[in-house]
């Protein structure tokens, strides 16, 4: 067993140096000033106590740096997750109470638990079956709950709902009670931050600010609206005013934590915490792996799920909540330079100095700024061009990404994602059971073969090559036999049917029997059936059953000796009958098809 394999920190650490160290510092200072205002953010958006977001920005990243293998995925709360924790843990216990803190900590144990026995069980495949148009329509759909569900801490208003139309009429009915001050606030940062993140690092570059540093200052503004508006809130008296503050928030290292062991409340959570991991996988890997191509990078799906899995776990046992790779905070790292996991080891060093020396002055901080702040940050993953283009490209996917949207805008986080799963492996399936399959022939004076529907080629009426564009399996199967017998019995004079396989990649059980009911009903029709192009690792499998000794055909190596051999235009054969292991003698041909 290579202990590098599951210790990614043992590639990296060793070649350790000066020059590494100086970038990663740089951009654990960067990420730092920029994780504390999303960190208490996120907690408030997950119900759960200020400090948790905090707490959860801590142990995590260290545990990555250990376990995880991209070099600048910073992990730890993001709006998505939080939602989801609000949703699941919001219908075991009232928020604010010690019950809701520890359903919290629960679910990140959960979660944690099981992207590790994923990632141990090396199943990061599983995270491509959650199609893109998916993925980005509940990603999108969840920012605007998101956006809505800030909306009332930015007018100062009471305000409650599980799904977006709930969330407006509860809105819209509190309206009159907005308090002023806290909607100057709310506004004010709003406006302040969405101009900062469209305008103001082309104004410093216009300014002669190089383009590093003026991109990591707009980055920052978050920092100048949450020290601006707590310094007023503070000089001016605007908690007894009316502005809900952040209050009291202890300082102190995060403290050691055991989830509760209730096995009604761990039934009650995992589905929840099921969804909350595929969520938070597929964004962190996305993040990843787009990131570690730009510096011709890899990461490894299995291992980032022990990674996140042990971060999560570790979240669990320091007063945290469900974490994940954030895109922006990841962009951040990756910008300011970060150059191995180190970077977020560092980051959270920053964290606990915010947490033991910096919670003082946070108690003026206006929630309300906080609001503007996910607000402004949740609106980006907003993608509405993608339902444009995807309309223009794909019905059964935008049908897939619309049904998303609605299910999560209507019922809530945990209905739209299951919906979505369910969508992706049912179109993944639809597709494949239809596969997509062509009768070929040849293009004039070459060796090529293309679709008698698309080019003009040559054909024979005696002679039918149909061309196979999908693994074969027990979904499609059927759908085979009854292209093939369609193709008989449409073609009198037929003599001869060649499955072009060169797409096959698997051939399995239920596809077998269906291709030995081919050949027995071709036969009884006094057809013979062919193959052509069969890959070596299928045609291995093949050559040990029964449809190998009983198929009336033989094989070709390639599509072009199935044209001539059968058309008579060669002297010699240019096929095997199945079950050989080797071809015709004479030829010069490998041991086995290709």
């Amino acid at each position: 067993m290579n202990p590098k394999r599951y210790l990614p920190i043992l590639q990296w650490l060793p070649g350790y140096g000066r020059a590494t160290l100086g970038s990663d510092l740089l951009a654990a200072v960067i990420v730092t000033i920029m994780l504390i205002p999303q960190s208490l953010a996120y907690a408030m958006l997950a119900g759960l106590p200020p400090e948790v977001g905090l707490y959860a920005s801590i142990a995590p990243l260290v545990v990555y740096a250990v376990f995880g293998t991209s070099r600048t995925l910073a992990v730890g709360p993001v709006a998505v997750v939080s939602l989801m924790t609000a949703a699941a843990v919001g219908q075991v216990a009232p928020q604010g109470s010690p019950e809701y803190l520890g359903a919290a900590l629960v679910l990140a144990l959960m979660s944690g638990l099981i992207l590790t026995l994923m990632g141990v069980a090396r199943l990061g495949f599983l995270a491509n079956f959650l199609s893109h148009p998916v993925i980005s329509g509940f990603i999108t759909a969840s920012g605007l709950i998101i956006a809505a569900s800030q909306l009332k801490h930015v007018l100062g208003v009471e305000a409650d709902g599980h799904n977006l139309l709930e969330l407006l009429l509860s809105l819209g009915a509190n309206l009159g009670g907005a308090s002023l001050p806290t909607l100057v606030i709310g506004v004010g940062v709003l406006v302040f931050l969405y101009a900062a993140r469209r305008w103001l690092k082309p104004l410093l570059r216009r300014l002669g600010v190089p383009g590093r540093p003026a991109d990591m200052l707009t980055k920052a503004a978050p920092i100048l609206a949450v020290a601006v508006t707590t310094l007023a809130t503070w000089g001016l008296g605007l908690d007894e005013r009316g502005v809900a503050v952040v209050g009291s928030v202890p300082a102190g290292l995060p403290p050691l934590t055991l989830p509760g062991f209730d096995s009604g409340l761990w039934s009650q959570l995992f589905v929840a915490a099921l969804l909350i991991s595929i969520v938070g996988f597929v964004e962190s890997v996305s993040v990843g792996q787009t990131l570690a191509a730009k510096r011709r990078q890899r990461i490894d799906p299995d291992q980032e799920l022990v990674g996140l899995g042990t971060s999560n776990i570790a979240a669990s046992l320091t007063g945290g909540m469900p974490v994940t790779g954030g895109f922006s905070r990841s962009v951040v790292n990756f910008d300011a330079g970060a150059e191995s996991p180190a970077a977020g080891a560092f980051t959270a060093v920053g964290i606990m100095a915010a947490a033991l020396l910096l919670t003082p002055l946070i108690a003026y901080l206006p929630i309300a700024t906080l609001a503007a702040t996910i607000i402004v940050a949740v609106l980006s993953l907003v993608d509405f061009p993608a339902i444009r283009r995807t309309w223009s490209y794909s019905r059964s996917d935008i049908a897939a990404m619309l049904a998303t949207i609605v299910v999560t805008l209507g019922h809530g986080v945990e209905s739209g994602i299951m919906v979505g799963v369910g969508l992706s492996l049912g179109l993944h399936l639809y597709r494949t059971s239809r596969p997509h399959s062509a009768v070929v022939g040849r293009v004039p004076g070459t060796e090529h073969f293309r679709n008698v529907q698309r080019r003009e080629v040559e054909t024979d009426e005696r002679l039918v090559i149909l061309r196979v564009d999908e693994s074969l399996y027990f979904a499609n199967a059927r759908y085979l036999e009854d292209t093939v017998m369609e193709l008989a019995t449409r073609q009198p004079g037929l003599e001869h049917i060649v499955l072009a396989c060169q797409a096959v990649n698997v051939i399995d059980a239920s596809a077998l029997e269906s291709l030995e009911a081919i050949n027995a009903r071709l036969r009884d029709s006094g057809v013979c059936l062919h193959l052509a192009e069969v890959k070596g690792p299928v045609m291995d499998r093949l050559e040990h059953t029964e449809f190998c000794h009983e198929m009336t055909g033989k094989v070709f190596l390639s599509t072009f000796d199935a044209w001539r051999e059968l058309r008579g235009e060669s002297d010699a054969p240019l096929s095997w009958p199945c079950g050989t292991l080797r071809p015709a003698p004479g030829l010069n041909r490998p041991t086995t098809p290709n």
